[in-house]
């Protein structure tokens, strides 16, 4: 008897798991049921700000048919939410009363918008209230409300200077809105960046017709009008940024309440272990921005040093692949083949990059470390490691800026502004541990004035990874163009590259031109 596998959620994540999933369901290996809380099949939700500025459409954004799905056997269940989870019975009970039995249960529930504790605004998790005017950017809704801002030129307010907040404004202000970004600490990304690369990210927003207001520490929301929209933004030095619109981009926090509810461990998100098996129920499991990878065993090395969930779709999708190959594997073949299957890595954090039209940031690592520390100049190795070096370049008038944190002349950390050459082949360095040449300066020439006309501004390495998302190097996306690819969309389509964030669609189109142009010279 085939095993009925229940999914909930239908985010990304778990749109990759079903259609890794769907060739068995055909074949009659397992039964599949989908439960999803949105009115939509999954879509590409980390895209969602590109729509809301009019740059894509809700099309491009699919990532799965119900229709599709329904008809090759797999039950969806879209508008439904589960209610609670009996795991006695095995049983979910669903919004509309009725209970559907699992042998395997995948929590795909993904996270949940930040709301601050602002007077005007509810932020219960359960079911925070939001006055009109006031979006989280985390569905089409929203979208479709920005999109109205934007299209009128209005004055849009964002709060939160993480990375989906300063793409959100950046491209708001691109297509014609007022832009202004407010947040907590002197400069944008102060988790992740140093002093430096701040302040020139903070001149290049501004350059672009963003409006900063940093240090600033809101208190309240004010609302006006016989609707009770947003009309303004309160701060804690009695000041007020007006505004049609406020983006709150105050970062998301994993959805653990069904887990918690049923009474499942967890810590940041749902504890699982490194076959992604929840605690004490191994017919359980969990992948996603849900799932903190963190196995029982007090001995693991790589679990002592994790960090909670990412947040990027990327690892999701790895572990989705993953746990396919597992089901599968534990359908036809058993458990103790299943175990024996190579279990999952932990993925340490990764590149971040900021996807801006005329702003060039990347960012990897710890970037904290400042050259003239005592304990870079005075210290020597501890315990066998080596020296903690840093290297630092700046031009504030260009806007430009580098630093390289290496140990043993490997890199641990970097950030690098305005400086897209070198940033490209610091994030082949980083990505592959590889050593950076004793003389670093080497690096910065590769945005010297002899290189503007050298081509693209990404390493010549076929093996480079373009898509960090998906995990396709150049040498498939080259592959894909040999075959007949000729567009973006196409090369997606067949390679699954440029389906995540977005940020490599400009790479995927300068090699498609550079395939052409050595085509036809």
């Amino acid at each position: 008897m085939s095993e009925r596998i229940v999914v909930v959620g239908f985010g990304p994540v778990a749109a990759r798991l079903v259609e890794e999933l769907v060739p068995a369901v055909r074949s009659g290996l397992v039964q599949l049921l989908v439960v999803g809380q949105e009115a939509e099949a999954a879509y590409n939700r980390v895209m969602v700000a590109e729509l809301g500025v009019g740059r894509t459409s809700v099309e491009a954004l699919a990532m799965a048919d119900a229709a599709e799905l329904e008809a090759a056997g797999v039950q969806v269940r879209l508008g439904t939410k589960v209610r609670r989870i009996d795991r006695a019975r095995q049983h979910v009970v669903l919004s509309d009363g009725s209970a559907e039995h699992y042998d395997r249960l995948i929590f795909a529930t993904g996270s949940r918008p930040v709301i601050p504790n602002l007077t005007g605004l509810n932020p219960d998790p359960a079911g925070p209230v939001l006055p009109p005017g006031v979006i989280t950017l985390r569905d089409l809704n929203d979208a479709a409300v920005l999109r109205e801002a934007v299209a009128g030129r209005k004055r849009v307010v964002v709060l939160g200077g993480g990375v989906l907040g300063l793409e959100t404004a950046l491209a708001a202000s691109e297509e014609g809105a007022q832009a202004t970004v407010v947040h907590n600490g002197p400069f944008p990304l102060g988790r992740s960046i140093d002093r430096g690369s701040g302040s020139v990210l903070t001149n290049s927003l501004r350059a672009s017709g963003v409006r900063m207001a940093g240090n600033a520490r809101s208190t309240a929301v004010e609302t006006s009008g016989p609707d009770g929209s947003f009309s303004a933004l309160l701060l804690d030095d009695g000041s007020a940024i007006d505004g049609d619109l406020l983006v709150l981009s105050c970062g998301v926090r994993p959805r653990i309440g069904l887990a918690e509810g049923c009474g499942l461990p967890v810590g940041t998100g749902i504890l699982v272990d490194h076959h992604l098996r929840t605690y004490h129920e191994p017919h359980m499991f969990a992948i996603g921005d849900c799932a903190e990878v963190r196995c029982p065993d007090a001995s693991c090395v790589e679990c002592r040093t994790a960090g909670g969930p990412s947040g990027l779709v990327g690892p999701g999708w790895r572990q989705a692949e993953w746990l396919a190959d597992y089901l599968l594997v534990l359908a036809r073949d058993g458990q103790e083949a299943a175990d024996a299957l190579e279990p999952l890595a932990i993925e340490k954090p990764g590149v971040i990059v900021l996807k801006a039209r005329g702003i060039n940031l990347a960012l990897a690592g710890d970037n904290q470390a400042d050259p003239w520390d005592d304990e870079l100049l005075e210290a020597g190795a501890v315990a066998g490691r080596a020296r903690r070096q840093v290297s630092q370049w700046a031009d504030p008038e260009h806007g430009r800026y580098v630093k390289m944190t290496t140990r043993g002349g490997v890199l641990e950390g970097l950030v690098a502004v305005g400086m897209p050459r070198t940033a490209a082949e610091l994030v082949v360095l980083f990505e592959r541990a590889s050593e950076l040449p004793a003389d670093r300066s080497l690096l910065l020439r590769l945005d010297g004035p002899d290189q503007l006309d050298a081509g693209a501004t990404t390493s010549n390495d076929p093996q480079r990874t373009v898509c960090r998302c998906a995990g396709v190097s150049a040498a498939s996306i080259g592959d894909s163009v040999e075959d007949g690819c000729s567009t973006v969309a196409e090369v997606s389509k067949a390679t699954r590259a440029g389906t995540g964030c977005g940020g490599c669609h400009d790479d995927i189109k300068g090699l498609i031109e550079k395939h052409f142009q050595a085509a036809a010279a």
